[in-house]
């Protein structure tokens, strides 16, 4: 099945997300089961009812920009859930102050995984505080940030 670069289609999807009061924050293509699944988030978190909403708001305007060329295809739209990996710079700013956990490719600075307060991120380093002192991190050595959750 031949399909439209992920990044179009959630160029297309963004003013509609906007409207409907959410940010899309991933797409992924599924080619197995030829589903389409747009996660979506809000500030306060998300509802079933809001993500319906959504659901609805793309379903026609998704069917005209046709990004399956004709194929057949379903069309999800999902929280990320609580471990989603931080992957734009509105997701490190709206955990700021908050405790995150932190996956290295490969051992940094003697390990492989770090959990802290997110102090900042510029875009090229994150600031944690850990129980150790504030810890300056390239975030091209990690492999996965997410909010930390504590059972």
């Amino acid at each position: 099945m031949k399909v439209k670069p992920l990044e179009e289609i959630v160029s297309f999807l963004e003013p509609i997300a906007r409207d409907v009061g959410v940010e899309i924050v991933d797409a992924a293509w599924d080619m197995r089961t030829r589903s389409l699944t747009v996660y979506i988030d809000m500030e306060g978190g998300l509802d079933l009812v809001t993500c319906e909403k959504f659901h609805r708001a793309i379903d026609g305007p998704l069917d005209e920009f046709d990004p399956t060329f004709g194929a057949a295809y379903t069309l999800n739209c999902s929280s990320p859930g609580l471990d989603r990996p931080f992957k734009k710079q509105a997701d490190f700013q709206r955990h700021l102050g908050e405790k995150v956990e932190v996956h290295f490719y490969a051992p940094f600075e003697g390990t492989k995984y770090l959990e802290g307060e997110l102090l900042s991120f510029d875009g090229e380093t994150v600031h944690l505080k850990t129980s150790e002192g504030e810890r300056a991190i390239p975030f091209s050595k990690t492999s996965k940030i997410c909010l930390l959750i504590e059972v």
